[in-house]
């Protein structure tokens, strides 16, 4: 699940739940939820009928593989959005027939606002771009929030642009100023300094 992604060069619409840590805004990104899944806060050991049908010991298969699934996709994010991912992965759960949890959603908090650099945001939206399509099969909501963030870059670049421009701007109009000094003025300094020298030569 992605939450909003707020930047202060233009606010885009929120996606799903919004998540605030800090006061920082932030997001979050992961496995989506199997339908009718249960949820739980801790996953738990207990066990129940030792004696399982054949349907139930395909239904344990098939959520552990599912276990397995979303927890290396929650990893695969986490490792790629070191200093954009915020705490750890939390997952829902759901119980099987062998009475044990197995995860079958997660998510990982992600930091999406902008920086007050816009050489720093980009780096930081290609971040998150990395963080949201790290897994082998990114989700739907994966790949809206890389969408997102690469919004987010292009307009810090268009930013950048614009401070580099004005930047040469100015500039120019320093040189500007400086050349339209009158010639004398200009050179007397260097003049007397080479009046000087001559001076002390001949001395």
């Amino acid at each position: 699940m992605i939450g909003r992604i707020d930047n202060s060069l233009s606010a885009l619409p929120a996606l799903g739940a919004a998540g605030v840590s800090n006061g920082q805004p932030s997001g979050r990104i992961g496995a989506s939820v199997e339908p009718n899944a249960g949820q739980s806060d801790q996953k738990g050991n207990t066990t129940g009928d030792p004696t399982l049908t054949e349907s139930e010991e395909q239904e344990v298969q098939r959520l552990n593989r599912r276990d397995q699934e979303v927890r290396a996709h929650e990893r695969a994010h986490m490792a790629a959005g070191a200093g954009v991912v915020q705490g750890g992965a939390s997952f829902t759960f759901t119980r099987g027939p062998d009475g044990k949890m197995y995860a079958v959603g997660g998510e990982v908090k992600i930091d999406t606002s902008t920086e007050n650099d816009p050489d720093r945001t980009i780096r930081k939206m290609q971040q998150v771009k990395r963080a949201a399509l790290a897994p082998a099969e990114p989700s739907g909501t994966d790949r809206s929030v890389a969408a997102r963030a690469g919004q987010i870059e292009a307009q810090a670049r268009q930013e950048k642009v614009k401070q580099e421009n004005a930047e040469q701007k100015e500039d120019q109009n320093s040189l500007q100023d400086a050349g339209s000094l009158p010639v004398a003025t200009a050179r007397r300094p260097y003049q007397n300094e080479m009046t000087g020298q001559a001076l002390n030569i001949m001395a």
